[in-house]
């Protein structure tokens, strides 16, 4: 069973995303639309995070995102289809040591917007960061052997954060 392990926030996550965005853009060229660097790894602001590099993709035609599969696991990426989300492609890099995590949507897809809009509103909502930064460490410290009990206990409050992300973007969006 992995281990759920919680670091202050490093500058180091910054970089280690940049240096597979380059990878990812020369796998994909011309087919990637946009490409983000997501989840708490992201955020200063959270204070705490897993050492896992989120990654959000936007790619023209979702169904040809499966053809890079083999270029994908020559740089260490475990091809898992949707993996529980219709339209999306999902592959980590580390099989017990996780480092990275992709996710692939055909542009226009919700769960672009839901992913931005959650990482904007964290940026300029610091207060909201911290709290989350600090249940992140609380939950992992009661849950240390228990990854699935982790990330059951952080949904309430990560499910509270995206509907305050989604209704801020739409109240941003009117003025």
């Amino acid at each position: 069973m992995r281990k759920t392990l919680i670091l202050p926030w490093t500058e180091d996550w910054e970089i280690s995303y940049l240096s597979e965005e380059r990878k990812l853009k020369e796998i994909f060229n011309d087919d990637i639309v946009d490409i983000f660097h997501i989840g708490s790894t992201s955020i200063r602001a959270i204070g705490f995070a897993k050492p896992i590099i989120d990654i959000l993709i936007a790619v023209k035609d979702i169904e040809a995102v499966d053809s890079f599969n083999a270029k994908l696991q020559e740089i260490g990426y475990e091809p898992r289809g949707e993996n529980g989300i219709k339209g999306r492609r999902y592959f980590p890099k580390g099989r017990e040591k996780r480092t990275h995590h992709v996710h692939i949507y055909q542009v226009g897809h919700v769960n672009i917007k839901k992913h931005l809009d959650f990482k904007a509103y964290l940026i300029a909502h610091p207060e909201d960061a911290a709290s989350y930064g600090d249940l992140k460490r609380r939950i992992a410290n009661q849950f240390p052997e228990d990854h699935y009990k982790y990330q059951e206990e952080k949904q309430i409050f990560v499910d509270e954060l995206v509907e305050k992300a989604r209704e801020w973007a739409l109240k941003s969006k009117e003025g």
